[in-house]
């Protein structure tokens, strides 16, 4: 079989980024070595700048359809009992999007079956062959091959690509199960994520309703003891964890799916390999708090999805693959290094000056600019990349064609001139590969040029002409 870009794992990061080449037109096949999907929540939540993502795909009110019922509340940064306020960020999801990761990746997969795209199932990779012309994985040749098949990944393993960080300290348990019975400690309700933590009995516990008659059950031993990450969780040591910290009036109904992490943080020194690129969990590994892993991969997804299909459709200027590295990289550089320190503040093991940490923290984040800070970090939208401007801001639009926002001008995933003044601008010969509108706004009347990530690579306001910038990024 030929393709250009084989994927391979059908997480949402391999998923995400065949649905990005899939729609610039890039013939793509995904390998994928489970024969189903899991059912476990796993990630349960978007951050708002993983949902300004998909909403410029056309891909997140589909999402709204099926996300969970919990009310409007900031996110968390260490657990700590202060919300997050992303409304500063001038962004039209400043809450976290309550969905489960096995309902995102089934709404991926099904637009890339409804297109006829391969999604191989129970396809192991056993060996790689990676030359100067392409990539070959058994009887599939590809021009180019992408890792998204997680913190294990066999691609890394097969090419010994390292995977440089630290070790887990800690084991945990996440867990999705039923109560047959519970008491009156155990949370009923949609509260802020700090109200779910409770210790007790020599556990930690964090527990709270999903939907129904669903939990979701995170909890470890506050000992030494930590079982080997392969070691199958039983329902004896799910129910002695309720009983411990919720009483035992609180009982066990049924273990729908368990499964173990740590906090271990790692990361490959390249995202690329010749051929071969890195993303999401293949890439870079953390503890699983602030709901930052499947964010950070589907962002990975679209920054590399547009300058692969550049690069298949050759006109990808001179760097633009390599610039895939420069950006992600330090992105994820700077979750593992939050994600150490809320594992330090959340260390379930208190002591008196832990607490003072934390009631420092606390206060800090009380604070309207440390929390503008704080917020911006864990929902990703304060990113920028070197020698760009921010993201775009989803603005109310007017056109010759009636009313629309940003983010429905990029649902062709390509780039955009956004000409917001009356200053006659030619992109001729960038037609094939960006979008220009004229359009009126109510505030921010500078014409932009938008990358199809959606972050702004030229303004009006800039010394250098429009043509440098539109040869910098579309060659």
């Amino acid at each position: 079989m030929r393709t250009e870009v084989i994927v391979v794992g059908a997480g949402p990061t391999g998923l995400m980024l065949a649905n990005e080449l899939t729609l610039a037109g890039v013939p793509v096949v995904v390998l994928e070595k489970q024969r189903t999907r899991s059912a476990q929540s796993r990630a349960g939540g978007l951050q708002p700048r993983t949902a300004e993502i998909l909403d410029l795909r056309g891909l997140l009110d589909p999402l709204l359809d099926r996300v969970l019922p919990r009310g409007e509340f900031g996110g968390h940064f260490a657990g700590l009992p202060v919300e997050l306020d992303c409304r500063p960020w001038r962004t039209r999801h400043p809450y976290p999007v309550a969905i489960p990761q096995a309902r995102l990746e089934a709404l991926l997969e099904q637009r890339l079956v409804d297109r006829g795209v391969p999604v191989l199932r129970g396809f192991e990779v056993s060996a790689i062959e990676s030359e100067s012309d392409g990539v070959t994985v058994g009887d599939i040749h590809g021009s180019y091959l992408v890792a998204c098949d997680g913190g294990h990944s066999t691609v890394r393993k097969l090419l010994g690509v390292p995977f440089p960080g630290t070790a887990g300290t800690r084991s945990s348990v996440v867990a999705d199960l039923t109560l047959a019975s519970r008491s009156a400690t155990v949370p009923s309700t949609s509260e802020h994520f700090s109200r779910y933590f409770n210790s007790g009995g020599g556990f930690f516990t964090i527990l709270h309703p999903i939907e129904g008659e669903l939990y979701r059950l995170v909890f470890g031993k506050l000992s030494d003891d930590r079982p080997a990450r392969e070691t199958p969780v039983t329902a004896e040591e799910v129910d002695e964890a309720l009983r411990a910290v919720y009483g035992p009036e609180t009982t066990l109904g049924e273990l729908r799916e368990a499964s173990r992490f740590s906090d271990a943080a790692r990361q490959v020194e390249r995202y690329r390999e010749g051929r071969v690129f890195f993303a999401g969990d293949a890439a870079h590994i953390h503890l699983p708090i602030g709901g930052q892993g499947v964010n950070l991969g589907i962002q990975d997804a679209v920054n590399l999805g547009w300058k692969l299909a550049a690069a298949v459709h050759d006109w990808a200027p001179e760097g633009l693959l390599d610039s895939y590295h420069t950006e992600r990289h330090p992105v994820a550089a700077r979750v593992l290094r939050t994600t150490r320190a809320q594992s330090v503040i959340l260390n379930p093991i208190r002591d008196e000056n832990l607490a003072t940490v934390r009631d420092l923290f606390t206060d800090l984040l009380r604070l309207p600019e440390a929390n503008h800070f704080i917020s911006g970090m864990m929902s990703g939208l304060d990113t920028q990349y070197p020698g760009l401007g921010p993201r775009m801001i989803d603005l109310d639009l007017t056109t010759p064609d009636g009313p629309t926002r940003v983010s429905r001008l990029m649902h062709s995933g390509r780039g955009l001139l956004l000409s917001l003044d009356d200053t006659p601008r030619s992109i001729d010969r960038w037609s094939d590969r960006l979008d220009h509108v004229t359009a009126k706004a109510d505030a921010d009347s500078t014409t932009v040029l938008i990358r199809p990530d959606g972050y702004i690579a030229w303004s009006a306001t800039d010394e250098e002409p429009l043509e440098t910038a539109l040869t910098r990024w579309f060659g």
